[in-house]
């Protein structure tokens, strides 16, 4: 599958999160949008006011300065209004932890990322337990590929769209981490440790992401480029890698949510 230019990859002169394609990634940049406009709601309210301190109350126009101790008050309005603002914060990004680790439904598709240095093998173990191996292509192979330089790899990682996919990861070697933006996703890679983690594609297409824990020498070049399919192209690209298909994970609407047919 071509990459699509600008989805599921870093654009020139972006100042925003990519966009996102798992709804997970739906709820955590929400999230993020309503804190950036409440910080800076906060932020030019306590400008506003020291403008206002300074205006109103520097030497020249305020000549005998007020003399009070404590206002009860503003006081409480000071304390309790931060206190709520926390609050509001805290409750919806509980909710997003929470959502970052549900653990992934028993028909998931499993596969595993394994860290190297430097670069990333991915195997099947609910497939025949194949793998592959993933190197970054170099810049006249990026540019005969039509992928970007520095993200393009020669095998990616291969998995079904709209699908529960039970994401593992463990390194071979060092500490490594498995981060794919567009997909709001990051997990460590820890040797001699198996971390897992739920992940729902919502859409076909390619999506890029990095080793993000600085691994060595050449951290900066063991790029992660995930490939989602339909489900049939999925199971065909398996067999044709030697692997085997079972039982079909059900199905996810793009609500998040199993068909009313998976749920019976």
């Amino acid at each position: 599958m071509a990459p699509t230019p600008g989805r599921g990859m870093p654009v020139d002169g972006g100042t925003n999160v990519q966009e996102q394609f798992s709804e997970i990634g739906h709820v955590a940049v929400g999230l993020h949008s309503g804190l950036v406009w409440i910080m800076g709601l906060i932020c030019l309210f306590v400008l506003a006011l020291l403008a206002w301190v300074i205006i109103r109350y520097n030497r020249r126009a305020n000549p005998t300065p007020s003399r009070t101790t404590h206002n009860t008050l503003i006081e409480v309005v000071w304390t309790v209004v931060p206190v709520l603002i926390l609050v509001g914060i805290a409750l919806p990004s509980l909710n997003l932890l929470a959502k970052q680790y549900e653990s992934p439904p028993a028909d998931a598709v499993t596969i595993k990322a394994t860290g190297y240095q430097w670069y990333w093998g991915y195997s099947y173990p609910d497939n025949g337990g194949f793998e592959v191996v993933s190197n970054m292509l170099d810049k006249q192979g990026a540019a005969a590929s039509g992928q970007p330089y520095l993200l393009a790899v020669d095998n990616r990682m291969v998995v079904p769209a709209n699908t529960p996919l039970r994401l593992q990861t463990t390194a071979a070697d060092v500490i490594h981490s498995f981060a794919v933006p567009s997909l709001w996703f990051k997990l460590d890679a820890v040797p001699g440790r198996l971390n897992e983690k739920l992940l729902i594609i919502k859409e076909p297409g390619v999506y890029y992401g990095q080793c993000s824990e600085l691994c060595g020498v050449r951290h900066g070049f063991m790029p992660i480029t995930i490939e989602a399919l339909p489900r049939e192209q999925w199971e065909a690209w398996v067999l044709e890698q030697g692997g085997t298909v079972g039982e079909p994970a059900a199905p996810i609407e793009p609500s998040g949510e199993a068909t009313a047919e998976a749920v019976a």
